[in-house]
């Protein structure tokens, strides 16, 4: 690994390395990469312009998947062009300042996306448990106050992560061995006793991934008995294919999330390139393959992309 000497110039700097161990081949890593950012680029931008230009389209459940498209955008945004910059033009410098806003930015895009999920899952509740009140108890003004209590959660819990780590001075190497700044990267760089914010990131982090995920599993329990109290079978596969897209979109996004924060405080044995390549697919796979997930599963959208897609 190179070694950067860093001048009084670059006090207010850090050094983001990309991944460890295999500089040489960052141009090849990059080709991956780039596509699935594009991918999910499209693939987002797709939903939302759809979804804005059809009337048939303005429908709670919509309205949650482009504030998920717009929330996904927001957040491979905030690390994928510092990290191409780092594979194509070796362009590893970031500041302080710079640094930690990228970290506020990814870490309340992806509790935001968590926050989306939960509210995903309790639209499935009402359609398959209150099929006959869901219009009237997830109106798209309900939709938005709940997107909007979504937005503000991450903020608060968020932001304290930065202004704890901007508190302390930084240690001399000011090597980043990853593609972006990760708080506990950024963490371990910090003079003085770093206890408050290496415990508050893990306890925010599980606490409201783990309140999420309660919340999801006492959704699906309700629908759960729900369908067993349909006699019929046709409705049974009715009933669960509603929900196939929300969960194929949940098994893509928490368990890569809680691989990724338990093995960078716990997994020693881990290589830091292989921690560091999961890491950011975790980041970029989920947006790329949701609006695919919802394109094929549901049919109205499918049909109205295609509307576009497929016009001669």
């Amino acid at each position: 690994m190179a070694v950067f000497n860093l001048t009084s110039s670059e006090a207010s700097t850090f050094i983001l390395t990309g991944i460890p161990g295999l500089e040489a081949s960052h141009v090849w890593i990059s080709i991956p990469f780039s596509t699935f950012y594009i991918i999910g680029l499209l693939g987002n931008f797709t939903i939302l312009f759809v979804v804005g230009r059809e009337q048939t389209l303005h429908k709670p459940m919509y309205l949650l998947l482009c504030i998920l498209a717009f929330t996904e955008i927001s957040t491979t945004t905030s690390i994928m062009p510092k990290a191409l910059c780092i594979f194509w033009f070796n362009l590893k410098g970031i500041t302080v300042g710079g640094c930690l806003t990228q970290m506020f930015f990814l870490y309340a895009g992806t509790m935001m996306h968590s926050a989306i999920l939960v509210t995903m899952a309790f639209d499935r509740y009402v359609a398959i448990c209150n099929p006959l009140r869901y219009t009237t108890i997830l109106t798209n003004a309900r939709v938005a106050k709940l997107g909007l209590v979504g937005l503000i959660r991450p903020v608060l819990f968020v932001l304290p992560l930065p202004l704890l780590l901007s508190r302390h001075p930084f240690c001399a190497n000011r090597i980043i061995p990853h593609m972006y700044c990760d708080h506990m990267a950024v963490v371990k760089m910090a003079c003085g006793d770093i206890t408050v914010s290496r415990m508050y990131g893990l306890v925010a982090a599980f606490v409201i991934i783990g309140l999420d995920l309660t919340l999801i599993a006492l959704s699906y329990a309700l629908i759960i008995r729900a369908i067993l109290r349909i006699s019929s079978k046709n409705a049974h596969q009715k009933a669960l294919n509603t929900c196939t897209a929300h969960l194929c979109v949940m098994l893509i996004s928490y368990p890569p999330f809680f691989f990724s924060t338990l093995t960078y405080r716990f997994g020693q044995g881990i290589a830091p390139h292989i921690h560091i390549i999961l890491a950011n697919i975790y980041l970029v796979v989920p947006p790329m393959v949701n609006p695919i997930i919802y394109g094929v599963k549901t049919k109205e959208l499918r049909e109205k992309v295609g509307k576009y897609t497929c016009r001669r």
